[in-house]
């Protein structure tokens, strides 16, 4: 594992803190022809040597450095400015793929499919997946009937002065994040949550006018709130009746 840890370091550094501004503009502009990207794989190559501190690893760093070439300039030569976070985290996600693939065959670690998909990690699984869409969905249903100046087919987002589908992504971070902290046994960090929850969300809802927008507000995160709370009391209980 520590190998892994250490490429993982190596990935991190060379990504994020070896390379400016000027590289990433540069590489964006003139793709497979800029020397940037090529001085970019290089200190990837470099860094997984000394990171591991051992040369005899080269033969690793050079296969690394090689896919983060490939999966680089690919990138830069297909990616779209709309499509741009896509292409990040997908890059990103590529590098680390290919990362665990190494590690694993230096390691020889072999893999069990059916391990897996074990009670606990499904139970796991579960929870983290009804928490987001399906309890986004349900809240959303529930709350329909008291939408503010609700009229057939017209958006929430038009209702309000808020970024596209902001509300939404809220919903999905707090939820994660509250099933966190229960199945962690952190229940402070609930708290926490709720109460950072209410001075951004309620502060601005204050005027005798937006009574039935605040009240609206107030059921949506309640309930939400609720959802992943049982949902983490659910799931915490499945897992302790496991042990």
């Amino acid at each position: 594992m520590i190998l892994f840890l250490q490429l993982f370091l190596a990935h991190i550094l060379g990504d994020f803190f070896l390379q400016n501004n000027k590289w990433v503009s540069n590489k964006e502009a003139l793709k497979w022809r800029s020397p940037y990207l090529y001085i970019h794989v290089l200190i990837h190559f470099w860094l997984i040597l000394l990171v591991t501190w051992n040369f005899t690893n080269w033969q690793m760093a050079f296969l690394i450095m090689l896919s983060h070439l490939l999966i680089d300039g690919v990138k830069l030569q297909f990616q779209q400015p709309r499509y741009q976070r896509a292409w990040f985290f997908g890059d990103q996600l590529a590098h680390l793929l290919v990362i665990g693939i190494v590690w694993a065959f230096h390691e020889k670690i072999t893999w069990q499919y059916t391990a897996i998909f074990t009670v606990k990690n499904l139970i796991i699984c579960i929870a983290i997946l009804f928490v987001l869409k399906p309890a986004s969905i349900i809240t959303k249903n529930m709350i329909s009937r008291w939408t503010p100046n609700h009229t057939p087919g017209q958006h929430i987002s038009t209702i309000e002065s808020s970024l596209e589908d902001a509300g939404e992504w809220i919903g999905f971070l707090e939820r994660l994040m509250i099933l966190t902290f229960i199945l962690l046994g952190r229940w402070e960090g609930v708290g926490f949550l709720l109460a950072a929850k209410s001075v951004f969300r309620f502060g601005d809802l204050k005027e005798p006018k937006e009574t039935k927008l605040t009240e609206y507000v107030v059921i949506g995160t309640f309930l939400s709130f609720f959802i992943a709370i049982m949902t983490g009391l659910l799931s915490s209980h499945l897992l302790t009746m496991l042990k």
